[in-house]
């Protein structure tokens, strides 16, 4: 027992080092630090790429064409108007990789902790809103995942469901790789805080 306190201190000191954006209680420590998906950033990504690729052709199209446009359109389009539609479509560029940078830093500032006592969920829906939710371990009654796409199962990742008792709560956290993995670890922490012992199959 004295080996386990003082196992539980290490691995404290060292969680609280390691995350810093959580307190910690006395010999707690993390065990597992879920993040989503890397699928999720590379969505993002995408998105961007594709919509400067779009900018890009209109921009090519506009220039190489000035002078049909010019002479077919209303508005006569000279050198000047050209350099002030490229400087445009420049800053339409730096609004795109912005916005990229702004969506991968709250998709990523999704996480959720899990310690030897609780859950600690991070959860950022934009740059400004943001909030924490923690649960102790003994309050939750059930650990689940759902894959409700081809996508999931080609992918591998789902959402994890957390739910309480009492309240009868849900948490949940989308775009997890491998669900099944941590929902076996989560159960069997869960087990051990509520000093149930599994009966072992044979």
């Amino acid at each position: 027992m004295a080996m386990k306190k003082e196992l539980a201190k290490i691995r404290s000191a060292k969680s609280a080092k390691q995350y810093s954006d959580i307190s910690l209680e006395k010999d707690e420590y993390v065990v597992l630090c879920l993040e989503r998906s890397r699928i999720g950033v590379i969505g993002i990504w995408a998105v961007v790429g594709l919509v400067i690729l779009v900018l890009c052709a209109a921009l090519f199209h506009i220039t190489g064409n000035s002078s049909a446009i010019a002479d077919t359109s209303f508005i006569k389009m000279n050198e000047q108007m050209l350099h002030g539609l490229r400087v445009l479509m420049l800053g339409l560029f730096a609004v795109m990789i912005i916005g990229g940078l702004l969506g991968q830093y709250i998709y990523n500032g999704n996480k959720m902790y899990i310690t030897n006592m609780r859950v600690i969920q991070k959860v950022r829906n934009s740059l400004f809103s943001n909030s924490t939710n923690i649960i102790d371990l003994k309050q939750i009654e059930d650990v689940s995942y759902k894959q409700t796409s081809l996508v999931d199962h080609i992918f591998h990742f789902g959402t994890l469901r957390l739910s309480t008792v009492g309240d009868e709560t849900t948490y949940t956290f989308p775009l997890l790789d491998t669900p099944s993995d941590e929902v076996a670890t989560i159960s069997h922490l869960i087990y051990e805080r509520k000093g149930i012992k599994k009966e072992k199959k044979d």
